[in-house]
């Protein structure tokens, strides 16, 4: 199940406590495990139409350690933090490529495949908003009409006004509605238990109705909440009569030809395709233990999409260059609004589904990232086309805190690095 990720597109200058001190879910976020520190068992890359590691180095599987780059030695630097795997997809001055870390299996110490289809948690949200979007650039969803005109008699609960709530509040975070995941069964007297919602079967209405018993916040500020987005996911099933996971597939999946992402089935716990084994811990500072397998729906619209590094990659710098929405809908995305109190710097702000940061030299990166059992994402675009996003098969949560917040770090200095050389 989604927590809220720490902002995917943030440069480095941020200290890492505030970042994560921004969690909607902290203590879901904080998960963590003890892994003794692996030396790196694998660690690889693959440009993109060669099958060729970069400066002439063969690809990952051929036992030639490629030369390394900044992209390669952050990948090295989290795993031997802890980690697992890690992999990542790029697009900079060098080109495109494809680069792993560590190990996909910790009982078997099989390498980590290259651009491996991992969990994206909450970066399915920016899949969600840009779906909603274009319905309304298509007439068939008003973003300032209320959550009531389309879901008459769903939101009710002290506190809550859902005439006053809009489909912009909902993708925005200026709900007021309190998030599914921070009461049981996802958090019990403060502790996660998320293992206890593995393989928990659950509609989406019955996650509204958590969220709603959840605490409320001041509609209009910004508070990050799981909930708004089954509620927009509601919508879009309400408006085109057909189930989510059939309109992102049909809208932005199969468009953009990202043929390693899918929506996965209410029950299909299972990855599909080639893929990591993802990793958790319950309590924090425990043993990892294998957590690939999940059922999907208490994730549902808010994160339950799986994906590759390169196809993520692919997806937010189609949508950041205008291949998904029509300029008036994309520039409605991109307008944010600051998230007082998150405990982030001014810098970060939030649109529709994305994250924004202003980097060091000075532009800005968008994405979002994610954080579900087992894996993490992160990364950001810019709108000249570069790109980086990584993931690792664990949370970084799940990992001693000292270690959680300096391979945090690794990463979301990895995106400055990037987009600014």
């Amino acid at each position: 199940m989604p927590t809220q990720p720490t902002p995917s597109t943030r440069g480095p200058r941020a200290p890492r406590p505030t970042r994560r001190s921004a969690l909607t879910v902290v203590c879901a976020l904080a998960v963590g495990a003890t892994l003794a520190t692996p030396g790196i068992a694998a660690a690889g890359d693959r440009d993109r139409g060669s099958g060729h590691g970069h400066g002439g180095g063969h690809g990952h599987g051929r036992g030639h350690q490629p030369r390394p780059d900044a992209v390669q030695k952050a990948l090295d630097r989290v795993v031997a933090l802890g980690a697992p795997g890690a992999l990542a997809s790029v697009a900079d001055r060098r080109g495109e490529r494809d680069l792993v870390a560590g190990v996909g299996d910790l009982a078997t110490g099989a390498p980590v495949p290259v651009d491996g289809q991992v969990r994206i948690g909450s970066d399915s949200k920016a899949f969600l908003s840009a779906v909603v979007l274009q319905l309304v650039g298509e007439g068939l969803v008003d973003l300032d009409a209320s959550v009531e005109t389309y879901l008459p008699g769903v939101v009710r609960a002290e506190g809550l006004d859902a005439d006053a709530i809009t489909v912009r509040d909902l993708l925005q975070h200026t709900s007021g509605i309190g998030s599914f995941t921070a009461g049981p069964p996802f958090v019990v007297d403060g502790v996660p238990a998320l293992t206890a919602t593995k393989d928990w079967y659950v509609e989406p209405y019955e996650l509204v109705a958590l969220g709603l018993a959840a605490p409320t916040t001041e509609h209009g500020t910004w508070a990050y909440s799981n909930t708004n987005y089954v509620l927009a996911g509601l919508i879009v099933q309400k408006v085109t009569h057909r189930p989510l996971g059939e309109v992102i597939t049909d809208r932005i999946i199969e468009p953009l030809g990202l043929t390693d992402t899918y929506v996965p089935g209410r029950g299909e716990r299972a990855i599909r395709g080639e893929h990591p084994q993802g990793y958790h811990a319950e309590p924090a500072g425990t043993a990892l233990f294998e957590h690939t397998e999940i059922e999907p729906a208490p994730s549902w619209a808010a994160g339950d999409i799986v994906s590759t590094p390169s196809d993520l990659r692919t997806f937010y710098t189609a949508l950041i260059g205008g291949e998904v929405l029509p300029p008036a809908q994309l520039a409605e995305m991109r307008t944010t609004v600051p998230m007082v109190g998150s405990g982030l710097p001014e810098s970060v702000t939030y649109g529709l589904g994305l994250f924004a940061t202003e980097l060091s030299c000075g532009i800005t990166a968008w994405g979002h990232g994610g954080a579900i059992p087992g894996f993490s994402t992160e990364g950001g675009v810019s709108e000249d086309g570069r790109g980086v996003m990584v993931a690792t098969n664990v949370l970084f949560g799940a990992l001693p805190a000292e270690a959680a917040g300096a391979a945090h770090a690794e990463v979301t200095g990895l995106v400055d690095t990037v987009l600014c050389s």
